[in-house]
């Protein structure tokens, strides 16, 4: 596909000479020649990712990584033999890293609307292919809108996790995006991805800023409107995995957007019908039975859920079926199910949406 926008009907305000999509691929493709060039530091991961993702970085080619940008490592454990769409996969670091720990019964398949992006993902398909010692690539990599998943051949029902690293805010359709993973998602499939996001809304003019914006900051999502729009997508419950504040020191964006707070979080949503908008009690206890590569001592759920290796835990309902009937199934025993309420589930730490409460939909 070339880097003609086909895809109007699906993304607002997507066309026309200056148009977000435009600023986009203008900053991306041309202004940034490495993630040196960026001037903010909010699409650079700041966190050490975890071992079993350091250990496939040193096989990456060095291009890939030095035109990569990113805020976080958002890929979850348990991804061999898996299906692993990247939106926005730019130059492919994570759909490599992806492809590597999906194993060659897995697949990979990353989407990328920018020319100069999509165009070092596939320079290196091959050279990727031999590093990791595979007979054949397991990856795929499509130029296309991650608002249009359908047009690129991406069926529903089809795909078991989802990832996307600091791209999500540059959409300006970010309901359609939500709307499109949840229809391309298998039935408990994970949604698991690192992005930005702001305490309060984005003046327009601000936020169509070609500079902010391609630094990841204009673009950013309130975080009550995510909420917001998470529940209208199909997504009854989410977690955040972790939250930092970001600061910078360009002296012209703190003048233009000192007034906001923005954090990088980690966001981890399952495809799941169950699902409640609160957290409801049902007496339910879980335990998690080690297994999970890199967690041998313990799991984190997300912020406020670590489990301990076999230590008794109880649950709400969300994440009883988040444990059991997503491939997190294997490495947890949950005990109980929904045949009995006992009211508004407790344990859950924090009762309302703002950054001093667990901000997610049910935690």
């Amino acid at each position: 596909m070339s880097g003609k926008n086909t895809c109007c009907s699906a993304v607002d305000n997507c066309c026309g000479e200056h148009s977000v999509t435009e600023i986009v691929k203008e900053y991306y493709g041309k202004t940034l020649q490495s993630n040196e060039d960026l001037l903010s530091g909010a699409c650079c991961a700041l966190d050490r990712p975890p071992a079993e993702i350091r250990n496939v970085l040193p096989l990456i080619a060095d291009e890939i990584l030095t035109k990569f940008y990113g805020c976080g490592s958002p890929l979850p454990p348990l991804l061999e033999g898996m299906t692993v769409l990247d939106l926005g996969c730019g130059t492919g670091r994570d759909v490599y890293i992806a492809s590597k720990l999906a194993g060659e019964t897995g697949r990979a398949i990353g989407v990328d609307m920018t020319d100069e992006q999509i165009a070092v993902a596939k320079k290196y398909q091959d050279e990727q292919r031999e590093r990791f010692g595979y007979k054949s690539s397991n990856v795929t990599l499509l130029q296309g809108y991650i608002e249009d998943l359908k047009s690129l051949g991406i069926e529903d029902n089809s795909v078991d996790v989802v990832i996307s690293n600091c791209v999500i805010n540059l959409s300006p359709a970010k309901e359609q995006v939500f709307k499109e993973i949840y229809r391309v998602l298998k039935p408990g499939g994970e949604l698991y991805f690192a992005d930005v996001f702001s305490d309060r809304r984005i003046p327009e003019a601000l936020a169509n800023d070609p500079v902010l914006r391609g630094e990841c900051l204009g673009g950013t999502l309130y975080v009550e409107d995510f909420r917001r729009i998470m529940a209208k997508s199909g997504w009854a419950d989410f977690r955040y995995t972790s939250t930092r504040i970001l600061d910078t020191d360009n002296e012209e964006i703190k003048h233009k957007l000192g007034f906001a707070t923005f954090t990088s979080r980690t966001v981890r949503a399952f495809k799941l019908n169950d699902l409640e908008d609160i957290c409801e009690d049902y007496g339910q206890v879980a335990v998690y039975c080690g297994g999970i590569t890199g967690h041998p001592h313990y799991f984190d759920l997300d912020d406020h859920h670590r489990f301990i290796t076999g230590k008794p835990m109880l649950v709400c309902g969300n994440t009883a079926s988040m444990l059991s009937n997503t491939r997190y199934g294997e490495a947890f025993k949950v005990f109980g199910d929904r045949s009995v309420h006992y009211g508004v589930f407790g344990g859950c730490g924090g009762d309302g949406y703002g950054d001093e409460a667990v901000t997610s939909s049910c935690c």
